[in-house]
Order: C-alpha cells, then structure tokens, then sequence
C-alpha cells in the first residue's frame, strides 16, 4: 500500500523545513504564481532568500511550462517583514499530473504553517466589460473537470486535513476581499489601464484554448474569465483549513464572436493568408499571456506587497 496523501506531504514539508534558515522556518502567507508572474518573488527582502527548487522536494510534481521556473523562494516581504513562500510555477493538470498530484503543493504549505494563501493566473476575459491587463479579485468559481468527476478529494479523505464534504459555498474569504480592494485604493492604481474586478473564473482543462462556441457557452454560465489552474488549490486549501484570496490577470480577450462562414461575401477573393488573418483576429497564444503578465508584474507586486503590510499583525 502506498504512502497517504497526508504521509507524503509530512515528509516534503519535513524536508524543506530541515533546510530553511532559522528566520524563515514560520512563513505565514504562501504566494502562488501564474504564467508570466514569476517576478513576484522579486518583492521579497534580497539580503534573507532561500530558494529550493521542486526537483529537490521527495514527492513533488514538476512544472514543465515556459515561465513558470519551478521553485519555491522563502523571505521577508514588505515594511514588516512578513515571512513568506512564493510558489513561483505551478505544475497543472494538463502537463499530465493527477490531479491530486497538482494539488500537493498546497497540502505542504499547510504542513509548513501557511494559514493564507494568495493565488494569481493568467486568464482569458469572457466578460465584454474587462480589458486586457486588469485585475479580477475570485469571489466564486465553476469547476468543469471537477464537476466530471476529477476532483483532487475524489478517493479516501484525508481526515488530517479537513472533512469529507467541505463546503465550498465561500471558498473565497470575504475579509480578504474587502482588503484586497481597500489596499488598491490606497496604492491607487484604479485608472482605465489596470481596473480591479471581481468575479467567477470558471476552470477547465487545457491546453487547448477554448473555442468560439466554448467561450460563449462559458460566458452563459456566468464565467467572467476563463483558465486552466487555481480552482483545484482552492479545492484543497479550503479542505485544509486555509484562507484564500485569488487574482486573475486577464491577458487576453476570449474570442466570443462567431467565425465567418465559409460562403460568407466577407470571404470572397481572399487568398488562404488573409483568411488565417480574418479567423485569428484576437486569438490567444500564450506568448501574449507571458507580454501581459510581464507589463502588468509592477502593479501587481506592489498591490501583493501593500496587501501583505495591511493584514500583518
């Protein structure tokens, strides 16, 4: 019989927190970074850094993604030095991993004793009303592969984490909410190029971005943005006991508008380059993801920042 969920995460957690330095073994807040986002970890205190890679972790899934580094770096964030872990890569369900395998992480952040995590992503915005480059704060999600039966709690529950059925229904602690918000005001970022938002993001699988007709049919259902990670560790830190506050970066605008039709007058005399042109016109690819995550990084690291100095005690 193999180890337990819970077994496996001790022994991680365990490891990582025989190597840490003294100052560092406590981290409070454990910070997660999306595609394009990984400069985060710059905000942190240069003079005490601790960086450990996830191939040096027993049991730890590896991202294999452009931009995601896949390491974790522990310091000291913000005027009060807040002790941290910054997960800089995340590994998701579409590289291959189970998906309770891309959820371990967050089992080993409770085991170090991270009691609040903030979660960011690159998304695709399904909602008319978002620009590329603005900030949406999750106050509810739709969990598609989850709904199907891949669920990270499917199989026996771990009981050292949380309870069998965990009540999802505020997953996306309101507290947390109201700071986020009023700690924008005080940076104020607020202008047409980066506005802040809340809404649904809705998960799905990947790595295929989503058709026209998907993207329509997940804007029915009331998604604001559309992505391929965050929900599962939502799932399994809500399970676990810890607080959640959970950003969206919208990189690009989904593609809800239908294509045009192959005996359309607009496609007549056009030659196979501009009909490539006139079907791609403000497609996704993940190049752009990584441009917007990049210009978007400062005003996201000082929005973390300042949040991390207004919930310290």
């Amino acid at each position: 019989m193999s180890e337990s969920a819970y077994a496996q995460a001790a022994e991680s957690a365990n490891h990582i927190h025989d190597l840490l330095p003294e100052k560092l073994r406590n981290p409070h807040v454990g910070i997660v970074c999306g595609s394009g986002l990984g400069g985060l970890a710059g905000m942190l205190d240069q003079e005490l850094l601790f960086e450990l890679g996830y191939k040096g972790i027993p049991h730890f899934p590896h991202s294999t993604v452009v931009g995601h580094a896949g390491k974790f770096v522990f310091g000291l964030l913000g005027e009060k030095k807040t002790p941290v872990v910054v997960m800089v890569g995340r590994v998701h369900y579409f590289e291959g991993h189970s998906i309770q395998k891309v959820t371990f992480p967050m089992r080993v952040m409770k085991l170090l004793g991270i009691h609040t995590v903030i979660v960011t992503n690159a998304a695709g915005g399904l909602n008319n009303e978002f620009s590329v480059g603005d900030i949406m704060v999750l106050n509810d999600h739709i969990n598609f592969p989850g709904l199907a039966g891949q669920n990270p709690l499917r199989g026996p529950n771990e009981e050292e984490f949380g309870t069998r059925f965990p009540n999802l229904s505020e997953a996306y602690d309101l507290s947390l909410r109201k700071q986020i918000h009023l700690s924008y005001k005080k940076l104020q970022l607020t202008s047409e190029k980066r506005k802040l938002h809340e809404g649904v993001y809705v998960f799905v699988s990947g790595p295929s971005f989503e058709t026209r007709a998907e993207c329509r049919f997940l804007r029915a259902l009331g998604a604001d943005v559309v992505g391929m990670s965050t929900v599962p560790e939502i799932v399994v830190a809500r399970h676990c006991g810890i607080r959640v506050l959970a950003m969206s970066l919208v990189t690009n605008r989904a593609v809800l508008e239908p294509g045009p039709r192959g005996d359309s007058p607009i496609v007549e005399g056009i030659d196979e380059e501009g009909l490539r042109d006139i079907l791609g016109a403000g497609a996704a690819n993940h190049e752009e993801v990584l441009e917007t995550g990049a210009a978007a990084a400062k005003d996201l690291q000082g929005l973390v920042r300042q949040f991390i100095d207004d919930i310290a005690p």
